[in-house]
């Protein structure tokens, strides 16, 4: 077996896995003022959060092109490789996962297993970096999935947001919760619930949702060992700087990794939001 891992670029990808000669990335399209981008391509991180305060339309993201996908798998195929693990956003964020199920067995001669990774972002990119260490190893591909489940499944992510807003319009989170935040002035904690982002708590403000985040962590995997812990922010690298030491300071055995939300999450998130992840 000569296995390739492909992604989109919604995975924050640490510079361990970044460059790796077996990883593949498919750029997701972001639409600001009728103007398209490709993710990680012609728009990155800092000149995203740029434009989207400057913009006069909301921003939308849209699937990546077929005809650019399925030359990617064909341009894998030809470079020897015969099986794929292909690691996406979650199905409650976008239909990228579906789609690809839909039209795998198009391409002639390579197995592709669209995987749900049913999150994004750090989360996301840690299953890659998982599945590429793996496979480095020699590590079969069934051990491959089942190592991947467990990150999975073991994961949580609470997420909190300046404005529903942007979640609202773009689909990705119930008119009514939005309405609940806007008369309250809430500041929401959010999480995925089998892909889907919901509403777990309103909090008066940042600092107790962030102290309620932390206590949700601690209750939850008080007693797990070998924790990998993710601080995520968009646009927001200070508050990122003292969630990540206040966690080190309380999980001093835990790998602990700062990422950010790239455009593509940045558009359902808005500016300044902030997440804490963790996983075994």
């Amino acid at each position: 077996m000569k296995l390739a891992i492909v992604t989109d670029s919604t995975a924050y990808l640490n510079g361990r896995t970044r460059n790796h000669k077996d990883l593949f990335v498919i750029p997701i399209p972001v639409i600001i003022d009728d103007q398209p981008f490709e993710e990680g391509v012609d728009i990155g991180y800092e000149e995203f959060y740029q434009k989207l305060k400057n913009s006069k339309d909301f921003p939308k993201t849209s699937q990546p092109v077929l005809g650019e996908v399925y030359d990617l798998y064909r341009s894998i195929k030809e470079q020897g490789y015969d099986t794929v693990i292909s690691i996406h956003l979650s199905e409650g964020i976008s239909g990228f996962v579906r789609t690809l199920t839909a039209i795998k067995a198009d391409i002639d001669g390579l197995q592709v297993i669209p995987y749900d990774s049913k999150i994004t972002s750090v989360p996301m990119g840690y299953m890659v970096e998982k599945a590429l260490e793996m496979s480095d190893e020699g590590k079969s591909l069934n051990d491959i999935l089942l190592a991947i489940d467990l990150i999975r499944d073991t994961t949580n992510a609470y997420i909190i947001v300046d404005d529903l807003d942007n979640l609202v319009r773009g689909g990705r989170l119930t008119n009514g919760a939005a309405i609940i935040g806007g008369l309250l002035k809430i500041k929401p904690i959010l999480t995925f619930d089998e892909g889907k982002i919901v509403l777990a708590e309103k909090i008066r403000s940042l600092k107790k949702a962030l102290q309620r985040t932390e206590e949700i962590i601690e209750e939850r995997h008080k007693n797990d060992q070998d924790l990998r812990i993710f601080v995520i922010h968009g646009n927001n690298p200070e508050l990122a700087q003292q969630e990540y030491e206040k966690l080190s300071q309380k999980y001093p055995e835990a790998t602990i990794d700062i990422g950010t939300f790239g455009p593509v999450i940045g558009t359902h998130l808005g500016d300044k939001a902030i997440a804490l992840g963790v996983a075994k």
